[in-house]
């Protein structure tokens, strides 16, 4: 989810979360549980890998919570690398490879439904290609795409999804492509690191993906209620596991990496 609602940050949640466990810890009984205990673990886990990151990369970043400081600590910054954007939107901001490309000399793909953001990508990311089209398990076909007016990020396939941001909501038909066939009409043969973040269409889109063909070392991928267990059964079919030292540190976003490399 990449918000522009005012007053909201990540890490005003996580603070709050915090401060209510402490408090409920000091006035209720069931502090002493083990329940209490592991919420408060958990909560100052994240806290401190969030400023641990912060220490090492910098104060500031363009994704829209931690994801730019986890990628750079899971490839230690390395250079030159492939990526794959899914769900790219704007070219910079709250964008997981804009730092990739600028500073690291990344280069890879970009692709959004909306059109909108090619002309960005286009002036601003010469070694990205920027595709406009909605990523499924199917290409050559259309679908709805609902934009809120005041939140277009939050654009979806899902009206009830889009009209959760607002109730005014403008509808596109929108040509899918499947992940495969965009990646070879670019021209890449391998990925390092893919971002998916596409409003309830992920599972759908990991369909059209040959994930053994391109092999990611990491995938940030956003994961909602709605599809989270979907997205759980995809990379544990292909073997791929998730990167738990980052689970407390992100509570959006959902990391994989290929088992045979964790171990």
């Amino acid at each position: 989810m990449r918000s522009s609602r005012p007053g909201f940050t990540p890490w005003k949640v996580v603070l709050i979360g915090t401060a209510l466990v402490l408090v409920t810890a000091l006035v209720a009984t069931p502090y002493r549980s083990a329940r209490w205990r592991l919420a408060f673990l958990l909560a100052n886990e994240g806290l401190e890998n969030h400023a641990r990151l912060e220490r090492t990369y910098g104060a500031s970043k363009s994704s829209q919570f931690d994801e730019e400081w986890i990628v750079r600590d899971f490839f230690g910054d390395r250079r030159e690398g492939v990526f794959l954007d899914v769900g790219a939107n704007d070219y910079r901001q709250n964008n997981l490879t804009y730092f990739l490309e600028t500073s690291l000399g990344w280069s890879g793909v970009a692709i959004d439904a909306q059109h909108e953001y090619a002309e960005g990508f286009t002036l601003h990311r010469p070694k990205t290609k920027f595709y406009a089209a909605f990523v499924s398990d199917t290409s050559g076909e259309s679908v709805a795409l609902h934009v809120p007016e005041r939140v277009p990020v939050e654009a979806s396939a899902d009206l009830q999804f889009a009209a959760k941001a607002d109730r005014h909501v403008n509808t596109r038909q929108v040509p899918t492509v499947t992940l495969d066939d965009l990646l070879d009409r670019a021209g890449v043969a391998r990925v390092d690191f893919m971002s998916m973040d596409i409003e309830l269409a992920e599972p759908k889109a990991l369909k059209g993906f040959s994930i053994g063909k391109f092999r990611p070392s990491l995938v940030c991928i956003e994961g909602h209620p709605e599809v989270r267990q979907a997205i759980l059964n995809y990379f544990h079919q292909h073997g791929y596991v998730v990167v738990g030292k980052y689970l407390r540190t992100d509570v959006v976003n959902l990391y994989f990496m290929p088992e045979r490399a964790a171990k």
